[in-house]
């Protein structure tokens, strides 16, 4: 089956909603699939309870029980870059720690979905200057890239997509994230596909996330690339 990695043109793109959203339409499916979110950061405290956001996320909504160690490595308390948040904690990302997880997690599962940090220059370990652009490379995983509709798009798009290129990794197709049907918007994703013209899936701005999870993506070129099996019988 196809692992890949989910990631975006900068923080608060919707990462999680999308990894999230596959993770429920491929479990539907009787795949077995974990998510995987190596780093996280930015505890969240709500009545006096303190969790973190993604990982929540995953175990809320997922059609079948996730093992803990197998979707995070690390989660720091403060909503920072990883590299900085781990030295707030004394701590430190350890690269071949991660990439031994995702070989692991590869071997487990049918289906392995690995949700980046932020953009893709996100630094891991400040020491050596290791990106999360860097660990997507060592693992040879294509990924998923989630992108905005409203302006400014169509530069961090470009920009996301060139520096994959030039790394050569596999870019399996672009979720546009929040839309709102307007004209600007949709001249953006025009445009975009233009200079990249990749399979995609457009999601729009909804209104909570039960309403998201019952928004299929199944039979969009996305999916097709993705899974054409899946696709093939839906």
């Amino acid at each position: 089956m196809q692992h890949f990695w989910v990631v975006g043109t900068d923080t608060d793109v919707g990462k999680t909603v999308v990894t999230t959203l596959l993770m429920c339409h491929l479990q539907r499916q009787g795949l077995n699939v974990t998510p995987y979110k190596p780093v996280q950061t930015g505890e969240v405290y709500e009545n006096g309870y303190g969790y973190y956001y993604d990982t929540t996320m995953y175990e809320k909504h997922s059609l079948q029980k996730l093992t803990q160690e197998h979707i995070n490595s690390y989660s720091f308390k403060e909503a920072a870059s990883p590299h900085f948040a781990a030295q707030l904690e004394g701590q430190h990302i350890n690269v071949e720690t991660l990439l031994q997880r995702i070989q692991l997690l590869q071997e487990s599962y049918d289906v392995l979905i690995c949700e980046g940090a932020g953009g893709l220059f996100v630094p891991f370990d400040a020491r050596n200057g290791t990106t999360l652009l860097d660990v997507i490379v060592s693992s040879k995983l294509p990924v998923v890239l989630v992108t905005r509709t409203t302006l400014g798009t169509i530069n961090h798009t470009l920009l996301t997509m060139e520096a994959l290129k030039s790394r050569k990794i596999d870019v399996l197709g672009i979720v546009f994230n929040g839309d709102k049907g307007s004209m600007m918007e949709q001249d953006n994703i025009q445009t975009i596909l233009q200079y990249h013209p990749v399979p995609y899936a457009i999601i729009p701005q909804l209104q909570d996330f039960t309403q998201l999870l019952n928004h299929s993506v199944t039979h969009t070129t996305l999916f097709e690339r993705l899974f054409p099996y899946e696709s093939s019988i839906n």
